[in-house]
């Protein structure tokens, strides 16, 4: 499921986020990457021993416990701590890959199984040309470019790219996240139906067959989630 989770900054958050971004030194991007995503990889990042990563990681994950839409389509089990990069210059693109399915923590202390890939949009799309990020699903591809602020999560099972940036820079934010709920259809059948039982109260209210139907869905929640 490729969802968008639109403005999950306030201005205040994403005003910080930029300010200390400006002043990072940037390292080269593969750093994190896979054998495979290693030969297609070139852009930068921020390294873990930036003064920045701390502070940047507590406002980032500060704002994805605050955001239903994030939770129930996610179903946020493990996040790994979110990584930053940059697309500018030579540096610019990374060509269509797949996540790898296992990460390590920063701190060695065990792995997180990607289930659901995000990326958090910290430029504004008029700061630069290019660098799409581009999703191929069940439904076809799809280019997004969100204002900064704003979210896309997706499958990490999912091939993907960055296209070029050809002018600006773009600076933003990925994440990892292990789900409660590993099968990525079962994750979208009980997001469609949250959303749906999330209309109807508003519509009708909280009748006994929306307390029945939101039985259902914490009984599927309950079989499905590990």
């Amino acid at each position: 499921m490729l969802l968008q989770v639109p403005d999950l900054l306030n201005a205040e958050e994403l005003a910080e986020m930029r300010r200390l971004l400006a002043q990072s030194e940037w390292v080269d991007g593969r750093v994190t990457a896979g054998t495979q995503a290693a030969l297609v990889k070139n852009n930068q990042q921020l390294p873990e021993n930036a003064p920045q990563v701390m502070a940047l990681r507590r406002l980032v994950l500060g704002a994805l416990n605050r955001s239903p839409l994030f939770f129930t389509a996610a179903l946020p089990s493990r996040i790994l701590p979110p990584f930053f990069n940059r697309y500018s210059g030579e540096a610019n693109h990374y060509g269509f890959h797949v996540d790898n399915a296992m990460r390590m923590m920063p701190d060695g202390s065990g792995y997180v199984r990607a289930d659901v890939s995000a990326t958090l949009f910290l430029s504004e799309p008029d700061e630069y040309e290019g660098g799409e990020l581009v999703i191929d699903d069940t439904f076809g591809r799809h280019g997004l470019k969100l204002k900064a602020g704003s979210m896309v999560v997706y499958p990490s099972s999912s091939v993907h790219q960055v296209s070029p940036v050809t002018k600006g820079a773009r600076v933003a934010c990925f994440m990892f996240i292990q789900s409660m709920v590993r099968d990525p259809a079962q994750r979208r059948m009980l997001y469609e139906m949250d959303m749906a039982l999330l209309q109807l109260r508003q519509s009708i209210g909280e009748t006994e067959a929306v307390v029945q139907l939101t039985g259902v869905y914490h009984n599927l929640l309950r079989r499905w989630a590990e």
